[in-house]
């Protein structure tokens, strides 16, 4: 515990000892308002205070002076008492807690009186204070939905009443618009004890009235701290789960995102629900995912809100980190909540899950863990404590409420120093946080910077291990993964070599890759293995080896299920891939969505048919939709038949005696579910095994699983199809005398931004290795045009490893257009300039 903190819990015990908590009910017996407290001077006091906060004693919670403030009302005057005794000013210095029925009662009065100061204090009062929060607007109080239509002006009677004819005709329906008894059963499976449907209708009215701005705001900022202390320290919310309570009403407040909340009230609210243990964290959750789009949008641009507001208003740097913020991490923290609350109450698959293989643990120590290096090399995904509560990951939705692009905050991501983040990502989880530990709020380009530092660290520790083990042998160190390679028979020594070496010692795949072609100069600094890339799967995606199938309709490869092909190879395009995250290198490949589900952990389902399978897919649907009579009109079976890529005939029972099983309306789900199971799944199951053990042998240990959804590692494998040239232009550099104001220059941009898509392709080939964009766009490409001489009529040439091309000054633009377009067409293999 900090100074400060201890120094204010502290004061709280000294003012209970001496002012008491102003209930006159009071049971606490070191407590000035409990009925057996002995009184104690300020010295006694203090002392006492001291030797409580030692003890971690109870503390209560602040009830104001219930005859301060009768005095103050009655030397204000009785002159409205006495016109409605029901309604007299010192009667509302009893309410201790709210319900619908009081709000309107004083509503009401203060209505006639023209006067809000008696609600004020009321609001203020009660949503200062803990235990009347939590006491407030329970279910099993008589609340009615009517009960604050007798004390709403006429007008807005009139503009509710036209609203809802409207709905009525519209046909629409969400848990907003329910009435109160419907909304609590829809709640109700959250065993929560709050009326929703009571709360919105007050702060409806409350939020209307100017003055009762000021009041919520005040009572907010008075009530957190007191809050946080309770729920770090006290265990409140173990004691009382109805604690959360004061989360769920305060978070109904719709104008929590407004200015007045972001200097103080709503960051110190984030840092008190920040401290709500897990259990209540996913509570809320689950309340959260019932509640209709509009409103958990609010409360996730509120948390968003916050985010930026801060941000911009401070300055980050290497001394002083936006993750040293408190703000900042505790909206992060809060933002989680309703991201998956956004995750539950969209379309989830928690079922078809691949069956992880697990390691086997071995007792001997690693040299990682002799050198005191395994908490960098920690093996398998972290474990979200929210996620693991609540049963669900990112990877599980299917369509959420909100889109994940939407949690995204940009600037933040602007600040954060991902080197540093990194450290406490994987060193001081403990002590430091890492907005990695909450990736929904980070970029593809942030993580994969996060991403790129862990690759790192392990090639380098590989080269570390290398030279160890060298010198204890007296052998020849050898820091990276060699792979020498004919180029007419890539693939037999490719194969040949990754095979030796996934047996021999898997731990090599994690050094840094190193090709050499024989009988070729290049050397390789990145070029020459992007070249090695492209070539292995040129080759492996012939559709004359038969290892994959080719959809014409949809340009996507599939696994083929009758491939008389090794698993050794399917191991061996496992490992390309693995080898290309590993590197940072950006590859050609066409897969559908499924196969990164299915590498991230989750089974192909009939929805993924839609990607990988369309003619089926449809079909599937139709049977699904078919309003007639399935068994009759469609006469099927669970015996399905399909041809192999040799033309051959299979047939494949979906259930034992198939054949003599009819597709019918109550089955035909069934039937959906098996076909797209055996097509995804369980036809390509050996060879898909294989595929994704090789995947595993490089990415095993890396935090590729906890960080990207699917989407996002096929971004970091294949890169983006989008090619925008005029983001490469403004991020080139020039060197050897060019400049972008040169002529050459000029005209060598009006060039390439004339050329057509493939040959666009053809020129990021030739330059950088690859005709993808990298992750974020040709804009991260750090391109650089080197003047390679005066006038001349040799080609353009590049150094594929370093994005660079070297252009001689052409005389005019029609011969640089014919020389770059020569040199990129017929542009293949690697020489020593």
């Amino acid at each position: 515990m900090n100074r400060a903190t201890a120094k204010l819990l502290i004061e709280r015990y000294f003012r209970q000892l001496t002012e008491g908590c102003g209930n006159g009910n009071c049971t606490n017996e070191f407590c000035a308002s409990c009925c057996d407290f002995q009184p104690l001077d300020n010295n006694s006091a203090a002392a006492k205070a001291l030797e409580l906060f030692k003890i971690n004693a109870k503390l209560c919670d602040y009830h104001p002076s219930i005859t301060a403030s009768a005095d103050r009302r009655t030397q204000e005057g009785s002159k409205m008492s006495d016109k409605d005794p029901g309604f007299s000013k010192e009667d509302f210095s009893e309410v201790h807690h709210l319900t619908e029925n009081t709000v309107c009662t004083i509503l009401s009065f203060c209505e006639e009186e023209g006067d809000y100061s008696a609600l004020v204090r009321v609001i203020g009062r009660v949503f200062s204070n803990a235990e009347a929060l939590m006491k407030s607007f329970r279910k099993d109080e008589s609340n009615s939905a009517n009960n604050l239509e007798s004390c709403k002006p006429a007008d807005m009677k009139k503009n509710e009443n036209q609203s809802e004819r409207s709905s009525e005709n519209t046909g629409a329906s969400s848990a907003a618009s329910l009435p109160g008894e419907a909304l609590n059963e829809v709640f109700d499976a959250c065993e929560v004890t709050v009326d929703i449907g009571a709360v919105r209708r007050v702060y409806d009215r409350l939020l209307s009235i100017d003055q009762l701005q000021v009041a919520l705001v005040n009572a907010l900022i008075y009530l957190t701290p007191n809050v946080e202390l309770d729920l770090e320290y006290l265990d409140v919310y173990e004691t009382n789960p109805d604690y959360l309570n004061i989360f769920i009403i305060v978070m109904e407040n719709s104008n929590l995102h407004s200015p007045e909340y972001l200097e103080v009230a709503l960051p110190q609210f984030c840092k008190a629900m920040s401290k709500l243990p897990v259990t209540a964290l996913a509570r809320l959750t689950k309340l959260w995912s019932k509640y209709d789009l509009p409103h958990i949008r609010r409360m996730m641009e509120t948390f968003q809100q916050l985010i930026t507001f801060t941000v911009v208003s401070n300055e980050y740097d290497g001394e002083n980190l936006v993750n040293d913020d408190e703000t900042v991490v505790a909206a992060t923290h809060c933002l989680q909540v309703v991201f998956f609350a956004s995750i539950l109450g969209g379309d989830v698959d928690v079922e078809h899950n691949e069956e992880d293989e697990e390691d086997s643990d071995s007792d001997e120590l690693t040299l990682h863990e002799l050198l005191g290096e395994e908490r960098l090399y920690k093996k398998g995904p972290r474990i979200n404590p929210l996620e693991k509560e609540l049963g669900v990951r990112p990877m599980d939705s299917i369509k959420p409420l909100i889109p994940f692009e939407d949690f995204i905050n940009e600037s933040l991501n602007d600040v954060i120093e991902m080197d540093k983040d990194f450290t406490f990502f994987k060193v001081n989880a403990e002590t430091k946080f890492s907005f990695q530990t909450c990736p929904f709020i980070l970029s593809v380009i942030t993580k994969n910077q996060g991403l790129y530092y862990d690759n790192r660290i392990r090639m380098y520790s590989e080269r570390r291990l290398t030279a160890l083990f060298s010198m204890v042998q007296g052998q020849q160190p050898n820091p990276y993964l060699k792979l020498k390679v004919r180029r007419d028979h890539i693939i037999d020594d490719a194969l040949v070599r990754l095979e030796m070496i996934s047996m021999e010692n898997p731990s090599d795949l994690k050094k840094q890759l190193y090709v050499e072609f024989e009988g070729e100069q290049g050397v390789d600094e990145g070029g020459v293995s992007k070249e090695f890339f492209q070539l292995v799967l040129e080759e492996i995606f012939n559709p004359d080896i038969g290892m994959f199938t080719y959809e014409n309709d949809t340009k996507l490869f599939w696994f083929n299920s009758s491939s008389l092909e090794t698993e050794a190879q399917y191991t061996l395009i496992g490992i390309v891939l693995g080898l290309a995250i590993y590197n940072n290198c950006i590859l050609d490949v066409h897969f559908p969505m499924v196969v990164y589900r299915k590498l991230m952990g989750k089974k192909g389902t009939y929805l993924d048919l839609s990607d990988s399978h369309p003619v089926l897919y449809q079909s599937l649907k139709g049977v699904l939709e078919y309003m007639g009579n399935v068994e009759e009109d469609m006469m099927m079976t669970f015996q399905i038949s399909h041809t192999d890529l040799f033309g051959n005939p299979v047939i494949h029972d979906l259930k034992e005696q198939g054949d003599q099983i009819s597709v019918t309306k109550e089955n035909r789900q069934e039937f959906v579910d098996l076909y797209a199971d055996y097509i995804l799944n369980k036809s390509v199951e050996r060879q898909f095994k294989a595929f994704k053990k090789g995947f595993l042998m490089v990415t095993n240990e890396s935090p590729l699983k906890y960080l990207f959804r699917p989407e996002e590692v096929e971004l970091l494998i294949c890169g983006s199809r989008k090619l925008d040239f005029e983001a490469l232009e403004k991020t080139t550099e020039y060197d050897g005398g060019y400049s972008k104001d040169s002529q050459v220059i000029k005209d060598f941009w009006e060039v390439v931004h004339s050329f057509g898509e493939d040959q666009k392709k053809l020129f990021l080939q030739f330059t950088t290795g690859s005709d993808r964009a990298p992750v974020g766009g040709l804009g991260k490409l750090k391109m650089i045009i080197a003047k390679n001489g005066s006038d001349t009529d040799r080609l353009p040439t590049s150094h594929t490893c370093f994005n660079a091309l070297l252009l001689p000054e052409y005389s005019s633009k029609e011969k640089l257009r014919e020389r770059l377009l020569k040199a990129i067409t017929y542009a293949k293999g690697f020489g020593m300039l």
